[in-house]
């Protein structure tokens, strides 16, 4: 048996279980209505909106799952083929997700409304406390006296003593020696001038380029410029008798007269 506080607990966890499943998929106008005074049926109605189909089927299953993660059954769903009104029978609530346009013409809350429940939406779920590491401190290391030895030692090989830095010197400076000798005889032979002999070109004698004219041609020419002149004097001969005779036909003509 069920006592009625239990009763009313179970009711506000379904009806919150529902409000977070439509907030999660960011439904419109979500109101909550109480009608256990009206049905023996069901205690709540929810109504809700979507934009679209596609949300209104989002809207349905993120209800379903959110009821079936509270410990409640799995509720059965209706119109999904569609998606323009979803009914979600979640047992105790039932919930409505329509678009607008069909929740504007069927006007549930005329029907259901008489008790609205208040509700605070958005604060369902608590905001996840953000998980500070400890900062570990670094560990303090305190130098053994073996340890500091050893950095003595360290430091020792790394800065030789003045006795140390003259053996180095003497053992750089025989072995240089022989090769500075062999150096220096090689310097002191002396090289063998070498003699670049030149070859000078002889220059080029360029031959004198004549001008061959053809007698054939000198020969044309002349004759062509006397059978002109010819052909002139003719004429010229010609146009001088016509005009003697020309004048000579005048006199006669005026004597006459």
């Amino acid at each position: 048996m069920t006592t009625p506080t239990v009763a009313k607990k179970d009711i506000s966890k379904l009806q919150r279980a529902i409000v977070d499943g439509l907030e999660d998929v960011k439904a419109q106008d979500i109101q909550v209505f109480d009608t256990e005074h009206l049905s023996a049926l069901f205690e709540r109605v929810i109504v809700a909106s979507g934009t679209s189909n596609r949300q209104t089927k989002g809207l349905a299953a993120s209800v379903r799952d959110a009821v079936r993660e509270a410990g409640f059954p799995k509720p059965r769903v209706e119109g999904e083929t569609n998606g323009e009104w979803i009914i979600v029978d979640c047992g105790q609530a039932v919930v409505h997700i329509m678009q607008p346009s069909f929740r504007q013409y069927y006007n549930l809350e005329e029907l259901w409304g008489e008790k609205p429940v208040r509700l605070k939406l958005g604060s369902a779920k608590p905001a996840m406390a953000e998980v500070v590491k400890p900062v570990k401190e670094a560990p303090k290391v305190e130098m053994s006296l073996k340890r500091s030895n050893a950095a003595k030692i360290g430091v020792q090989e790394a800065f030789p003593s003045k006795a140390q830095l003259k053996k180095a010197a003497a053992k750089n400076a025989a072995v240089k020696t022989p090769a500075r000798k062999t150096a220096a005889a090689k310097s002191a032979t002396p090289k063998a001038p070498t003699t670049k002999t030149t070859a000078r070109k002889a220059p080029a004698t360029k031959a004198p380029v004549t001008k061959a004219v053809a007698p054939a041609k000198k020969t044309f020419v002349k004759a062509l410029t006397t059978a002109v002149k010819a052909v002139v004097k003719k004429v010229v001969v010609s146009a001088t008798a016509k005009t003697v005779a020309k004048a000579a036909v005048k006199k006669t003509a005026a004597r006459k007269a």
